[in-house]
């Protein structure tokens, strides 16, 4: 996609930041002054309108303008005519579910691919990948296909830790990458930590972060620095 303009988010907060400050200055470098189209179908437990006026609430105070999916009457023509679009966290499997329901995952590549900037965080991360078996989420529903956005050729794992609490005999992060490595050696995986994003423009790729983040590939890990270049992932 050589126009693409894509922000993949980690989370909405790092540590003990309010929601969704961590990301201000990242969206706002990416969109400029664009009005940005939000898709909160990762929202469980809660209205659409209801996580859209949270994000917009949450983001006003910087002159971003939010509008919310929900209330366009057709989804599809909304896409096609938005300065950019976002796509918040939540249930990944929700979220590409309900993409699915509206026949909205080839419009949201032909977007990205014509140039309009995508964000996402967390579960909005996650689809931007490959497919979605490399998310943290719970299975809740079943959507028609794990396969995801396709806007970057990789696997990706937000909110990436491998911390173990002592007495936990489950499996850590890096074990579960590690199970998909064993099925997919051939096939990246970008693990982003919470306050940490990628930023690709084209065929640029780099990463940021106060921490270091780390792909996964042909069960080996390799660390990304912050600022560092990432391209060869594309």
């Amino acid at each position: 996609m050589a126009d693409a303009q894509i922000l993949l988010l980690s989370s909405s907060r790092a540590g003990d930041s309010d929601y969704l400050a961590p990301c201000i200055k990242p969206i706002t470098a990416h969109c400029g002054q664009r009005r940005i189209l939000f898709i909160p179908y990762a929202g469980v437990g809660f209205s659409h309108a209801a996580y859209t006026e949270k994000v917009r609430a949450a983001l006003a105070p910087a002159g971003i303008e939010i509008y919310g999916i929900e209330s366009e009457t057709d989804p599809v023509t909304a896409i096609k005519h938005a300065e950019a679009i976002m796509v918040g966290g939540g249930n990944t499997f929700q979220l590409l579910a309900k993409l699915y329901e509206n026949k909205l995952i080839a419009p949201i590549r032909a977007a990205v691919k014509s140039g309009i900037p995508y964000i996402g965080w967390s579960a909005g991360s996650n689809i931007a990948g490959l497919s979605i078996r490399t998310t943290n989420d719970m299975p809740i529903i079943e959507p028609p296909s794990f396969q995801a956005l396709n806007l970057v050729p990789v696997q990706l794992n937000p909110h990436y830790t491998d911390y173990q609490p002592p007495g936990f005999h489950g499996e850590t992060r890096d074990q579960r990458l590690g199970e998909f490595m064993a099925i997919e050696p051939n096939t990246p995986i970008i693990a982003i930590p919470e306050g940490a994003y990628l930023r690709i423009n084209g065929a640029q790729m780099h990463y940021f972060g106060d921490a270091p983040g780390y792909v996964f590939k042909g069960g080996i890990k390799q660390p990304i620095m912050p600022e560092q270049a990432c391209s060869q992932w594309l």
